[in-house]
Order: C-alpha cells, then structure tokens, then sequence
C-alpha cells in the first residue's frame, strides 16, 4: 500500500482552497453593498401614548399622635376600613394625667398668690387715702397684684393644654376610608408628629401619571379597562417640577363618581391623544433607533452611503418612537439592524 506523507496531504488542502475561493476575505468588501431596510418618517400630529398609572385616593393622611408617649393599645390593622372618630390607637396616659395634675397645682397656687395681692392692694388703698403710707409703696402693690393676675392667666392656659394633652392619647380616624398601612405596635414608644399610619379617604379615586419629561400633561385621557371598556380622566394636579432621578412628571388625574370599584393601589393603564405642531416631531419603528454611548440617532441613506443623524427621544410607543430631529420628508431612514451599521458604508435598499 501506498504510503502518502504529512506535507502532501497539507499541499492539497490548500490547493483546494484556493480553488473554491472560500478563503478568508471571501465574506469581506468585496460582497457587495449591504441590503437595508428603510422607511420615510411621518409628521406626528396625533401621538397615542400608552403608560401604566396607579389607583390612589384623593386625600391620603398620614396619621400621628401630637405628644409622645408609649403605645399600649392598637385597634386596627392594614386594609382596615374605619369611620370618622373611631378610636385607633391609645397612648399610657399616666404621664399626662400627672402633668395635668401638676398644671391645675399651679393653677390654685396662682389664684392663692392673687386672692393675697388682691386683699393686699384694698387695704393699702385704704392706707393711702389715710395718709399712712406713700404713694411709691401703693403703686408697688399695683404691680404685684398685676403680676399675680398674669401669673395665674398662665397656669390657666397650661391646665388646658394637659387637658389637651390628655386627649390627644387617643388617636382617632378624622375622616371615613381605608388604613393603607399600619406600622404602630402596642408598646413602642414613639414621637409626636410619628407617622404610624396611612389614611385613605372615602371619596374620589383618581389614578397617578408620571409622564416622560418634556411631555405637556394632556387635559383629558383615557383609563383603559378590561373588556375594551374605557373610563374618561381629566387633569387636577401637576407636580412643580420634574423628578430629578427618573426625570418624569408627577400628575393626578380625577376618575370621577364612578370609581369606588377601582382598588386601591391597582396598576392601570391609561392612554392620552398628544397633540403636536412641530415640523421636527417624527415618527419612526422602534428598530430604526440606535443608542450607543454617546446618544440616540438613525441612519440615513444619501447616495447610497449611510449618514448618521442625531435625535431626540421624546417618548416610545409598543411599535413606534417619537422624535425630534432635523430630517427631510423624502429622508430614507435605516428601519432595523442599525447595530451593524458605521458611518460611510455602502448600502442598498430593499425597495429598490
């Protein structure tokens, strides 16, 4: 048998190929421009914006105690629905009775103290028009016998505010809703002003944006639900400035008398129709956006060359993104696989 040796065996394989031409660059320039898909982007003059919002209640209190103390009795819980006046927590009330006790002390204290100047001021009044003492010790007395009087308006105001204080122990629901959250323990000790509740009124529900910046807050909106149904929502509050982490909008918008079967805290999604007159908002298929480190652009084909052009994303949509960006109406934009793409290639377009 014919033996064959290693370089032979080398030598053919090459030969080889170098006849089908399948080396290396066989894949490089010399392919042919790159086929792309391009599309012309259309004046947004109607943009449909779809995001997600939340059900929350108009007036939402955070409730606290207005003394400190210890909490030794808790009534409710999370979920809770409760009715104006209803006792929800209660404060050990031995401290405030004993200030209340040391208030009314001084209380009789300063009208003993007034009863005595007052007695004082009559019978030095009857001593002066007697001649048997002076004037200066007489006006002396008037003094003291004001200042008694102003001592015991004092002790006055303080005995109410132990009265107050006292009261204050029991923390109650000042209006009808739902407990949110309940984060008071029996036996904590806590501060006055302590959130250790969340209040949810009952009355209208309204549900919470935060719309991409840049966006002016539409007046009316839709509140989209299951079955097709859509509800009607319009514009009550704005937030005074843009988040500065997430850079979106705060807004509040009201559902109406019709909303008591919409739960708290549920995620909804609402649509609003916006309205824009700028020659220079466009839209385009999300593929046609490519982002890399130094900002958002697309590519546009110009004699058969890929151009880069920056934009501005104001908002995305499911299929489609809305931009600003200087671009003729015949401009040919590159649709999808942007990531492929460098400045200066040649392309050809699928259409042609």
């Amino acid at each position: 048998m014919t033996k064959i040796s290693v370089p032979s065996v080398l030598f053919m394989v090459f030969l080889l190929m170098g006849c089908s031409g399948e080396g290396p660059d066989a894949a490089g320039e010399g392919a042919g421009p790159l086929w792309v898909k391009t599309v012309s982007p259309r004046a947004t003059d109607d943009w449909a914006l779809t995001l997600s919002g939340e059900v929350r209640a108009r007036y939402e209190t955070p409730l606290s105690f207005q003394v400190s103390g210890r909490i030794i009795e808790r009534t409710v819980d999370a979920g809770m629905v409760v009715e104006k006046g209803q006792t929800l927590f209660r404060l050990d009330p031995r401290d405030l009775e004993e200030n209340l006790r040391a208030a009314r002390a001084e209380h009789a204290a300063a009208e003993s103290a007034l009863a005595l100047a007052t007695s004082d001021l009559e019978r030095d009044r009857k001593l002066l028009q007697e001649n048997h003492i002076s004037r200066q010790a007489f006006e002396r007395q008037q003094l003291v016998e004001r200042e008694a009087r102003t001592r015991l308006d004092a002790t006055r105001s303080r005995v109410e505010l132990a009265r107050n204080a006292l009261q204050y122990a029991s923390l109650n629901a000042p209006a009808g809703g739902v407990l949110t959250t309940v984060t008071g323990e029996a036996g904590q000790v806590v501060n006055a002003g302590q959130t250790i509740a969340m209040l949810a009124y009952h009355d209208d529900r309204e549900v919470e944006v935060y719309l991409p910046e840049g966006v002016k807050p539409p007046e009316q909106g839709s509140l989209l639900l299951r079955g097709q149904a859509q509800r009607n929502i319009t514009l009550r509050e704005v937030a005074g400035s843009v988040d500065p982490l997430s850079r979106t909008l705060r807004t509040r918008y009201g559902i109406g008398d019709d909303s008591g079967d919409l739960s708290l805290g549920s995620i909804v999604k609402v649509r609003f129709t916006l309205d824009h007159t700028d020659s220079n908002t466009l839209g385009l298929p999300l593929g046609a956006l490519d982002e890399r480190s130094d900002g958002a652009f697309v590519w546009v084909v110009q004699d058969g060359k890929l151009h880069r052009v920056s934009v501005k994303v104001l908002d995305m949509g499911p299929e489609r993104a809305r931009i600003s960006a200087e671009l003729k109406a015949d401009a040919r934009v590159v649709a999808m696989g942007t990531h492929l793409l460098r400045e200066g290639m040649s392309v050809r377009e699928l259409d042609q």
